[in-house]
């Protein structure tokens, strides 16, 4: 995920008192004169690094194991697990999301994710977040998602429209993993929908 930098901390003065108070209780000097040949150069501190939404992750495993006919148990290396199965014209018992749904809820759910926290982080005051996604597929296998048009309705309290835009675009352009993976093959359209939750009581 991306990631910002920010610029090196700087040490408060009471940290420096503090260390020299302590030092002279030891009858050392915590500042060497100056020019002095044995002073050693002071090491700077490495820039902190604040992870993306989606904190600092390089890797990913999950493990799906079969279950029966065409059914399967998806377990993420977080420690879920949820069912998937085909449908029933291929064998499936229509148990569990088709693989093909659970790739369009999971880029749903992405987006989603990444407008939430954005809003958040803008001190927006959101209350709700709902995103319908339809897509279309080629007709030839592999049947690779065409067309993907999400759909939001976000709701907070005089939320500012320009706010959430942005973070619709951001979590489009720079954010969301899923959606610009699946973008390689199909045309992403999205629309906003801003609902007023009204002052609060």
């Amino acid at each position: 995920m991306p990631k910002e930098e920010i610029g090196e901390p700087q040490t408060p003065r009471s940290c420096y008192i503090a260390l020299h108070n302590a030092s002279r209780k030891r009858g050392e000097n915590s500042f060497p004169p100056a020019g002095s040949a044995g002073r050693r150069r002071a090491r700077r501190a490495p820039p902190v690094r604040l992870a993306g939404p989606y904190g600092d992750r390089k890797s990913m495993k999950a493990r799906i194991k079969w279950s029966g006919d065409v059914s399967f148990v998806a377990e993420s290396g977080s420690g879920h697990a949820i069912v998937v199965d085909g449908a029933p014209e291929a064998g499936g018992r229509n148990i569990g999301m088709r693989p093909m749904e659970l790739v369009l809820a999971g880029a749903a759910a992405c987006t989603a994710f990444d407008v939430v926290w954005i809003l958040r982080k803008a001190r927006q005051p959101v209350t709700d977040c709902v995103v319908d996604a339809e897509a279309e597929r080629a007709p030839a296998e592999p049947k690779v998602f065409t067309r993907i048009h999400l759909r939001y309705r976000i709701a907070g309290r005089q939320l500012d429209p320009h706010q959430v835009e942005r973070a619709v675009k951001l979590s489009k352009e720079k954010y969301c993993s899923a959606t610009i993976m699946l973008a390689s093959t199909a045309t992403i359209t999205t629309e906003v929908v801003i609902e007023d939750a009204g002052a609060p009581a």
